[in-house]
Parts: C-alpha cells; sequence; structure tokens
C-alpha cells in the first residue's frame, strides 16, 4: 500500500513551520556581538541553525514525492499538478544544496545573523511553492512578491561590503519594475476576461481583444525580468557578484525556474492553441538571449560575471524549448532546468571553495588548480563542459532536447544559431579550464575545502553525470508532466 498526501498545502505548511522554527531559534539564542567571525560561538543562532534548516529543506524534499497529484483549493487557484510536485523538488532541492554549501561560511554577517539569513531564504522558497501551484492571477503576483521581497534582502545580507548594498538596490529596484509591469499587464487580462482566473483566459485570447493582447505582452515582460531573459538581465551580474556565493548558486538555479513554471502556467496551461501566435515573439527573444549572455561573458574576468552572463546565454536555450509551443519542448525546458541546477549550482560552489581559499573571485585565481587540488579542478572541468554541451554529460542531452523539439516545429534558424553560439561559450569555458591545466600555480599549496562543501559538490557531480549517462528516466517524468498540459 502507498501511503500519500492527499492535502494540496502540505508542502507549504511545512515550509512555514520551518520558517518559524528559524526564525525562533534567532530570537531565543542569538549570537553575543562583538565578535570576530573566526572567534564568533557556534550555537543555534550559529551554524546549527544552519543545519536545521537544512534538515527540514531534506524532509520536506521527502514530503514532496508524497504528496497527491490531482488535488486543489480554492476553486482550482491553488492545484497540486504534476508541475507544481516537481517545481517544488526542483526548488527544495536546489535550496538545500544551497545551505549545505552555505555552512562553511565565517564572515561575521553569517556569523551573528544566520538566522535572518536562512529564514529569508526558506520565506522565499514559501513564495515558490505557492507560485508553483497558482492558477489564479492574484495569487500568483502575491506568490511573487513572497519570493521576491527576501531575495533582495539576501543579496544585500552582506551589507558592510563595498558593493552588497548597491547590487541590492539595482535588484529591487529591477525586481519593482517588473512587479508593476507584471501587475499592470494583469490588469489588462482582468479587464477583457472578466475574471483573475487562468481558466478564463483561452476564451479572451480567441476572441482576439488588442488590449488582451497588450495585457499578455505585459506580462511576457515583466517575467523576462524574473527570469534575467534580454533585455531585461541587467541585473543579474552586479547581483551575482556581490551576493554570498552559495546564495548565488540558488539565486541562479531556483527563482528563474520559478519564473518559466509561471510562463507555461500562462502561456501554455493558461492559453491552449491560441499561445501558437507567441512563436515569433518567443523565437526572437530566446536568439537575443543567446546572443548577449554567450558574448558579454567572453570578455568578463570576474568568474561570478561570467557564470552570470553564461546564466543568461543559458536562459535562451530554456526559451528555445518554450518557442517550440509543444509537449516535447515544455519536457525539455523541464528536463533543462534540473541540468542546469546541477551543472550551474556545482560551478558556482567550486567558485565559493576556490574564494575561500585565494580571497579572489577573478579568472587568474584558478591558474594551477589540477595540480593544487586535481579533483576539485576535475569538478569544476565536468561542470563547465555541462553548461557547454559537451557529450556525455547532463549538459548536452539539454541543449539536445531543445534543439530536437524546436526542429519539429520548424524553428531551424533558431537551431542553427543556438548550435554556433554553443561553440561561442566553450571559448569562456576553456578559458578556466586552460587556467586551471595549463598555467602554472601561484603556490603550491593545495585548497583545502569544508567537509560540507565537498558534499554539497559531490551531490552536483552526482546529479551531473547521472544524467548525463541514464538520461531516460528524467525524460520520462518531463514528458509525463508535459503531456498533462495537451499541447501538440
Amino acid at each position: 500500500m502507498t501511503f500519500t498526501l492527499g492535502m494540496p498545502l502540505v508542502v507549504e505548511s511545512a515550509l512555514f513551520a520551518l520558517a518559524v522554527i528559524v526564525l525562533l531559534a534567532g530570537i531565543i539564542r542569538p549570537t553575543p556581538r562583538g565578535y570576530a567571525a573566526e572567534e564568533a560561538p557556534e550555537g543555534p543562532a550559529g551554524s546549527a541553525v544552519g543545519w536545521v534548516t537544512l534538515l527540514g529543506l531534506l524532509a520536506i524534499f521527502g514530503l514532496t514525492f508524497l504528496a497527491t497529484e490531482g488535488t486543489s483549493i480554492l476553486r482550482g487557484a491553488f492545484v497540486q499538478d504534476g508541475l507544481a510536485i516537481f517545481a517544488k523538488q526542483l526548488f527544495i532541492a536546489s535550496a538545500a544544496l544551497s545551505v549545505l554549501g552555505s555552512l562553511t561560511i565565517r564572515h561575521d554577517a553569517f556569523t551573528r545573523r544566520t538566522s535572518e539569513y536562512h529564514f529569508a531564504l526558506v520565506a522565499s522558497l514559501l513564495g515558490m511553492s505557492v507560485l508553483a501551484s497558482s492558477r489564479e492571477l492574484v495569487l500568483l503576483f502575491v506568490a511573487f512578491e513572497l519570493m521576491s521581497l527576501p531575495l533582495f534582502l539576501l543579496t544585500g545580507f552582506l551589507k558592510r561590503d563595498a558593493v552588497a548594498p548597491e547590487a541590492a538596490l539595482k535588484f529591487f529596484l529591477v525586481g519593482t519594475a517588473s512587479s508593476a509591469v507584471i501587475v499592470y499587464g494583469m490588469s489588462f487580462v482582468y479587464g477583457v476576461a472578466g475574471s483573475t482566473s487562468f481558466d478564463a483566459i483561452p476564451a479572451a485570447m480567441a476572441g482576439g481583444h488588442p488590449l488582451m493582447m497588450l495585457g499578455m505582452t505585459l506580462l511576457l515582460a515583466g517575467l523576462g525580468f524574473k527570469i534575467a531573459a534580454f533585455p531585461f538581465h541587467m541585473w543579474a551580474p552586479d547581483t551575482y557578484e556581490a551576493a554570498s556565493t552559495p546564495f548565488v548558486a540558488w539565486l541562479s538555479v531556483a527563482p528563474k525556474a520559478a519564473g518559466f513554471v509561471a510562463i507555461i502556467r500562462l502561456f501554455v496551461e493558461g492559453v491552449g492553441q491560441a499561445a501558437l501566435i507567441w512563436i515569433p515573439a518567443l523565437s526572437v527573444l530566446a536568439g537575443m538571449t543567446i546572443v548577449t549572455g554567450n558574448f558579454m561573458a567572453i570578455p568578463q574576468q570576474n568568474i561570478k560575471r561570467m557564470l552570470a552572463y553564461s546564466g543568461v546565454a543559458h536562459i535562451g536555450y530554456i526559451l528555445v524549448g518554450l518557442a517550440a509551443l509543444s509537449s516535447s519542448g515544455v519536457g525539455m525546458m523541464l528536463f533543462y532546468l534540473v541540468a542546469y541546477m546541477f551543472g550551474n549550482m556545482g560551478a558556482f560552489l567550486v567558485v565559493e571553495a576556490v574564494s575561500q581559499s585565494e580571497q579572489s573571485n577573478d579568472i587568474n585565481a584558478y591558474r594551477g588548480l589540477a595540480r593544487r587540488s586535481p579533483l576539485l579542478a576535475l569538478a569544476m572541468l565536468i561542470f563547465l563542459l555541462s553548461l557547454g554541451g559537451i557529450p556525455f554529460v547532463a549538459g548536452f542531452w539539454a541543449k539536445l532536447y531543445v534543439f530536437w523539439a524546436a526542429i519539429e516545429r520548424g524553428l531551424y534558424g533558431l537551431v542553427f544559431l543556438g548550435a554556433v553560439l554553443t561553440v561561442v561559450a566553450l571559448y569562456y569555458y576553456l578559458q578556466v579550464a586552460r587556467q586551471m591545466y595549463i598555467e602554472a600555480p601561484a603556490r603550491p599549496d593545495p585548497v583545502t575545502i569544508p567537509t560540507p562543501l565537498i558534499a554539497a559538490i559531490v551531490a552536483c557531480l552526482i546529479g551531473v553525470i547521472g544524467m548525463g549517462v541514464y538520461p531516460g528516466p528524467w525524460v520520462t517524468m518531463v514528458m509525463r508532466i508535459a503531456d498533462t498540459l495537451l499541447l501538440p
């Protein structure tokens, strides 16, 4: 007999309870002020809060496998379907990897305010979880705001650093503008459809009302900010450079995945067959995002900024699957998101390991890494090859599958552009590999890596290699989800 949980809000309730526990831990026993980072005592407000958060996330991740598909509440505004469960598993898994990586941070802000950090992260995760199940405009907007506001705080968490407040302010201003655009678009959709339910969108789209088209266009533009697609990507490089690297590893994956889930809900599941009129616009958006991300990554000397622009390019590749507007396209988008999670988070976690040792995020800091720490260099190489789409790791199948879905739709020019720029991407990824394997090290001593960070990197390696060697089960899972969206 299989045990399942039929309550649609079980994951959200567990995340809320975890957030309260983490917050109370910091209130009841705060870390004494006046300690240097290396001297601060460990306790419930120290690293123990991180471990509690991690164990709580792992337990909630297990709950997602017991959730019953097909349930809903609030007259269908909140659903627990295959797409929602998949998205929640992706959000929680990526958050757990980020928390595991952050356990090794010894910055004074983390030492004194670690409960605030983990509370904000879990609160944002709660917003993502609600968003994944939203099928109503107001609930979707509220979920986006619950997700976004803690991200602004976490970006500027190291507030005494020179660049963190500025980056957080830029992120906040761009995020506020995107929220305004989204809610403005929603007002047009509601005005034409007469309802905030997604079920009213297909009939309104079928009528061809110009205000409906304007509203959906504004929604797409606002969501473009959330996923850092061109030309709404300007916040990503500064934010990635300023924020703590384990948080950036999560920021680079989870909020963007949440944005794509919202796009799927609105433009695929919500609009239905009428969505085909968006193929030209989505194709142009995908192509421009790929071009901008790859070419802007080439001159970067800071590896976090390079990975930020690389992430913009990967958003473009995911948009290739969306532009196909087919079951296979949507399914391969979901496959790509998982592959990107393992590859990109793994690369950022290696960056954190090197940064803790070298106190630098310059690409030159990786000189001779293969001689100093060969296993760490090999891990970074595998992550970069996955991001570059080299056989046979997860990123290879991700790119191949979205290209195949686009070919089935006849988008040959977009596929050709994406394939050519994959070669361009390899140039800047292999620049890092050249530093690691060809350049002489500045000093001979190995890079010291804390055990939790090693565990997080190994988990990402298992994901990248496992999906690359045996992608079949993942493809079956995502296609089952995509087929429920009733696309051609």
